[in-house]
């Protein structure tokens, strides 16, 4: 099991999936997950980007099998996963890379492509909430569920809005288990702090070829809505795919995998 020591304490487990020809270097793609998951969650893409790319797969900070979790007072940011997750590819050697996010995890990655321009050669975002997005106004009833009955209850009433209507009852079941792995401190601790970021003065920033793609239906707002703020990000086009889920990348994974594979490979690769 990977895992590189960040600072003290602070180990972050990932996967390398690499499926190229031998003989060729192959780039590197971070896949950043969202909330209450790990980098299981990109089970389904691997095989259509590993047999191009070379895909790293990290736990988020507290996720996962990284380790330990975050305690609840503990004071996060958005830019902390961002730094996580720059020392890791400096643990791994990599200086440029695609970077691929869902959920809030593209609401990281939007910042993390406008801080480091010269790392992220391509941006791909998928069922990310606008740029917007403090949940206070929830805040103190989410957490207080959660405190109270734990993970899971909240992420099975929860779970068609995330992966929609159509989805199989066996698949979100798994879902559910995964995410209800997650430490509750960690959860506690992310909902209090991560969604509080503004990025919107991050977009104009973001300097690499970007993708965002959601669905017609997203509880996380209209495509118009999605169209107002993706129209901010200089060279970056909106995929609008039929359905009513929000985690387009879980719901929708095939269909995401292979356009954001055409993607990539169309903004060319070194």
């Amino acid at each position: 099991m990977p895992k590189a020591q960040l600072s003290t304490g602070v180990n972050m487990h990932y996967e390398v999936d690499d499926f190229t020809d031998p003989w060729k270097k192959s780039e590197p793609v971070l896949m950043m997950h969202g909330n209450l998951e790990c980098g299981k969650a990109w089970y389904a893409w691997v095989p259509v980007l590993a047999r191009h790319f070379r895909v790293i797969r990290p736990d988020m900070r507290g996720y996962g099998q990284s380790t330990p979790a975050v305690p609840a007072d503990y004071p996060w940011t958005i830019d902390v996963p961002i730094d996580d997750f720059i020392k890791l590819m400096d643990h791994l050697g990599i200086d440029k890379f695609h970077l691929v996010a869902a959920k809030i995890g593209g609401f990281i990655a939007r910042r993390f492509a406008a801080r480091f321009p010269d790392r992220v050669r391509t941006l791909t975002v998928i069922g990310t909430p606008p740029p917007i997005y403090d949940t206070a106004a929830r805040v103190e009833s989410l957490t207080k569920d959660i405190a109270e009955n734990g993970i899971e209850p909240w992420a099975r009433h929860t779970m068609t809005g995330r992966l929609g209507k159509n989805f199989p009852a066996e698949g979100a079941e798994w879902w559910i288990q995964m995410m209800a792995r997650t430490p509750v401190s960690t959860q506690l601790c992310f909902v209090k702090n991560i969604p509080k970021a503004d990025i919107t003065a991050d977009l104009p920033r973001i300097q690499c070829p970007t993708l965002v793609i959601t669905t017609e239906g997203s509880g996380l707002g209209s495509v118009e809505s999605m169209r107002a703020w993706q129209e901010m990000i200089p060279n970056s086009r909106l995929l609008v795919l039929p359905g009513d889920s929000y985690h387009a990348a879980a719901s929708d994974a095939g269909e995401c995998a292979r356009e954001t594979l055409k993607f990539m490979l169309e903004a060319g690769v070194e």
